[in-house]
């Protein structure tokens, strides 16, 4: 047996033996196969009535490349994300199983926009606002770009989640043209539920840019 299977193995088992301790859980895919580090997943709010719409960066701001994040539209599966921990507690192993209420980092997986990180953040020059924006442009490092996912319940047999941070739930408002945007809220009634779609179960990510330019929206693809 080569190193990286047995470190990977030891990781999963250590995991495992916190998720017992603590009263964790191991977070699961629409498959219901357990989400890991570095692996790609769509985002899929289940409680907006957009029709499976993924989630989606969306140009919000002077800026075309400062982007809030919000839905697709219905039928996309959006942008694909991957899930890591913080810098500062453990480096990235592959194969490590995302769980519940542990702090972790999202991030986009596009090539657009190279002079922002595709890390989402809470937006910091906001927090003085009752609802500030979940955006890209993170740093892992930082206390505003660290999230925790929480299971709230099942549809059938796949888990649902929501996002949280120290300071707040991610929830979803209105926003332009009919979108959906993120924001980091104390309203339990805006509180956005997720599943989590692995990358390799469905084709493509947004499937038309024609479609979304219609609407005058300015997605990642």
């Amino acid at each position: 047996m080569s190193s990286f299977p047995l470190v990977s193995f030891l990781v999963t088992l250590l995991l495992a033996a916190a998720v017992c301790t603590h009263g964790q859980e191991l977070v699961t895919d629409t498959n219901g196969n357990i989400v890991r580090l570095n692996d790609q997943y769509f985002i899929q709010p289940v409680n907006t009535g957009n029709n499976g719409g993924g989630i989606v960066p969306l140009a919000s701001k002077i800026s075309l490349c400062l982007l809030g994040i919000t839905q697709a539209l219905p039928d996309e599966p959006g942008v694909r994300v991957s899930f890591s921990f913080p810098q500062t507690l453990i480096p990235p192993i592959p194969f490590t199983p995302v769980l519940t209420n542990v702090d972790i980092t999202i991030e986009f997986k596009s090539n657009i926009c190279k002079e922002f990180s595709k890390f989402w953040e809470v937006d910091a020059s906001a927090l003085v606002s009752e609802e500030p924006a979940i955006q890209i442009n993170g740093n892992p490092r930082r206390r505003n770009s660290r999230f925790k996912i929480e299971k709230v319940g099942k549809e059938g047999r796949t888990n649902i989640y929501r996002f949280t941070t120290s300071d707040g739930t991610v929830g979803a408002v209105p926003g332009a043209l009919e979108s959906t945007q993120l924001v980091l809220t104390n309203d339990v009634a805006k509180t956005i539920f997720v599943k989590f779609i692995k990358f390799n179960a469905v084709t493509t990510d947004v499937a038309s840019t024609s479609r979304v330019e219609k609407l005058g929206l300015r997605m990642i693809l």
